[in-house]
């Protein structure tokens, strides 16, 4: 991976300084799991909020809150530690400005839930399944045990995807679309680098406009009957290291210079500093 000039992780709030620099921004723990009302001054991962939002749940969404909050309890002190709020660097400011290509992660990045626990909560088990996605984000586990031991408690089938993508629609970070908008007026290329499933995130690009070929994300995998039987283990985002790979392929690929990875998990940051210790 020799020759890549620069590739940086940042927290989906310090990108909203392309759009409004003087906002401050940084690193913060946030599990952001329901729809907003009206004001998001206060809400550490938005972009650009100018109002601050009253958060309107769901049921489904509460308990998924209620899940991931306590399964953060005794890991998130480890791993994902809260930091205030900074105005962004002159140098963020710079790669930012300079970059001519940006993959996002997805779940609580580019979406305000993370797929796998909203479709688990769907189908019954979240839960359970909840508790293993804290240990995934935190880096604590592989990630392709993680995903496997995820999926082995409901087992998701065709249907059960179709009827919750169909009641479920994606629920965009607020001045995401405005982003991704304003990054390709300035020719820069976007990509969806993500370890959830294709087939929930292909909504997501389609809302953002960003075709399919520019999805890196894992495929679920159905029986004749449309029952579940996998997921595809050949996709590079499904293991441990997976999106330092795929942002190193779409690197090889078109030759970018300044490539910025968005993401809030233990992926994103391999994926970042896989990266700087090869430049």
């Amino acid at each position: 991976m020799a020759g890549i000039s620069r590739v940086l992780l940042c927290n989906p709030s310090e990108s909203s300084a392309l759009l409004c620099p003087r906002l401050p921004v940084g690193l913060s723990l946030s599990i952001p799991v329901c729809l907003p009302k009206s004001d998001l001054r206060h809400f550490s991962t938005s972009f650009c909020a100018t109002r601050s939002y009253k958060w309107v749940c769901s049921e489904t969404k509460k308990r998924a809150a209620g899940h991931m909050m306590r399964a953060l309890g005794a890991e998130a002190s480890q791993i994902l530690p809260f930091t205030a709020k900074t105005s962004p660097s002159e140098e963020l400011l710079k790669i930012w400005r300079s970059a001519d290509a940006v993959c996002f992660d997805v779940d609580s990045t580019v979406c305000i839930d993370e797929g796998i626990d909203e479709l688990a909560e769907f189908c019954g088990a979240g839960e359970a399944v909840a508790a293993w996605t804290a240990r995934a984000m935190g880096g604590s586990v592989p990630f392709e045990e993680a995903l496997a031991a995820r999926l082995s408690l409901f087992k998701p089938s065709k249907s059960d995807v179709a009827n919750f993508l169909h009641r479920n629609p994606p629920s965009l970070n607020p001045g995401i679309q405005d982003l991704v908008q304003n990054l390709k007026a300035k020719g820069v290329d976007v990509y969806l680098v993500s370890g959830g499933f294709r087939q929930m995130i292909e909504p997501v690009a389609e809302l953002l406009e960003i075709p399919p070929k520019s999805i890196y994300a894992n495929r679920l995998l159905f029986g004749s009957a449309g029952e579940f039987v996998g997921f595809d283990p050949e996709e590079p985002t499904s293991r441990s290291g997976g999106k330092a790979t795929a942002v190193a392929q779409i690197k090889k690929e078109h030759g970018y210079k300044t490539l910025v990875m968005v993401g809030d998990g233990a992926t994103d940051l391999e994926a970042s500093m896989d990266f700087k210790n090869t430049m």
